[in-house]
């Protein structure tokens, strides 16, 4: 019988994480103290336009950004989809390229895009889950108006050659984003060092509140609005501010800013002993994406002749928070497009397990993990219909 804590244990970091109280503590007095509107010419306004705009320079110092170059947004999907809708509308026309990996907000609007009349080019990807920058290369034409690549891959925690895709963009004059939902507040960016003309980072990845992220827009690039209204947000984002979200988001890049390195190195030191033990223990694992190149507090995980949501529903009964590739909440439940994609077939895609790792785990908790795993693998397979 397998003993189960007494506390739940999170490990679905990935999908969202808990606000830092440092963060709830900052955002308290603007719901009812400072709570003006930053477009009135009062104090109350005017004192929310200064919070407002020193809001906007926390996050900018993050990534080596100007202050006037970030807009906030309601969600990173917001913010995905003015970039891709904003520049093709702005441009009339053209070819975009995106990879084969990207999050779901993206995929979708390449589609929506293409219904429009504009050509979509799809990159592959290799085992590990990278983009090979010689192909983004090669499919760059006259009339690319877009490449837009993320960051890091929110399943398989694969990172990118970011800045040698950035490169081959600018030598091609062509705009280049990068959807760093996952990324941002986990690894250094520097967008100029990087080549990135436009980045999307959300507030809720990274200890922030829910209901705020950010769209990094480099001085000078022209993009269309897709919502009209009032002049917010430099005209690109209209509606009125959500000014404590966006002081918690801020206050969360602070944190990062200050403890990111630190944090980041336990993390690969957790993440790193739950991969090798997992792989030891547990015969018919593997790891997917790459070993080194992946984000510090991402593991997933493949078992033969096992489903992956059975493994994830056992798991929450022991006390245990994880996510699983096949696509629990469709109704044709299919495969991980992102698996896919790395070569999995559609059973080992549906037998994955992603385990995310964040600011309050423990190795206590890791060492559960790997307690647990290998019996809830044993007993799915003895009732699996894949097994052999």
């Amino acid at each position: 019988m397998i003993k189960k804590l007494n506390k739940k244990i999170y490990l679905d970091y990935a999908a969202t994480t808990p606000a830092d109280p440092r963060v709830v503590k900052a955002m308290l007095p603007y719901f009812s103290e400072k709570f003006g509107n930053t477009m009135s010419l009062h104090s109350f306004g005017q004192e929310a336009k200064e919070v407002l705009e020193q809001s906007r320079g926390m996050v900018a110092d993050l990534i080596g950004a100007k202050f006037n170059e970030i807009i906030f947004t309601s969600s990173a999907t917001e913010s995905n989809n003015l970039v891709l809708k904003g520049v093709a509308l702005a441009n009339r026309g053209g070819h975009i390229i995106i990879s084969s990996i990207e999050h779901a907000c993206i995929m979708e609007s390449a589609k929506w895009l293409e219904k429009q009349g504009f050509e979509i080019t799809r990159l592959p990807v290799d085992k590990y889950g990278l983009i090979n920058p010689e192909h983004v290369k090669k499919e760059i034409k006259k009339d690319t108006i877009l490449v837009s690549i993320m960051h890091a891959n929110n399943e398989i925690g694969t990172i990118q050659p970011i800045e040698e895709i950035g490169k081959i963009c600018h030598a091609k004059k062509t705009l280049f984003h990068t959807d760093a939902a996952q990324s941002f507040g986990k690894i250094p960016i520097d967008v100029n060092k990087m080549n990135i003309d436009l980045l999307t980072a959300s507030s809720h990845k990274m200890y922030g509140p829910k209901g705020v992220a950010c769209l990094f827009i480099r001085q000078g690039i022209k993009i269309e609005p897709i919502l009209h209204g009032g002049g917010h947000e430099s005209g690109l984002r209209p509606s009125t501010i959500n000014l404590p979200a966006i002081v918690g988001f801020a206050k969360a890049c602070e944190i990062c800013k200050k403890q990111g390195k630190k944090e980041s190195t336990r993390l690969i030191k957790l993440r790193d002993k739950l991969i090798k033990k997992v792989l030891k223990k547990i015969e018919g694992s593997c790891i997917n994406g790459h070993f080194k190149k992946r984000l510090p507090n991402n593991a997933n995980f493949s078992f033969a002749s096992v489903e992956g949501e059975s493994i994830m529903l056992q798991l929450d009964l022991l006390g245990v928070a994880a996510s699983t590739g096949s696509a629990c909440s469709s109704a044709k439940l299919e495969p991980s497009h992102v698996l896919v994609a790395i070569g999995l077939k559609p059973e080992q895609a549906h037998g994955s397990l992603r385990l995310s790792l964040g600011r309050w785990t423990t190795e206590k908790e890791i060492n559960y993990v790997l307690k647990i795993l290998p019996e809830v693998i044993e007993k799915l397979r003895k009732i699996s219909p894949f097994k052999k």
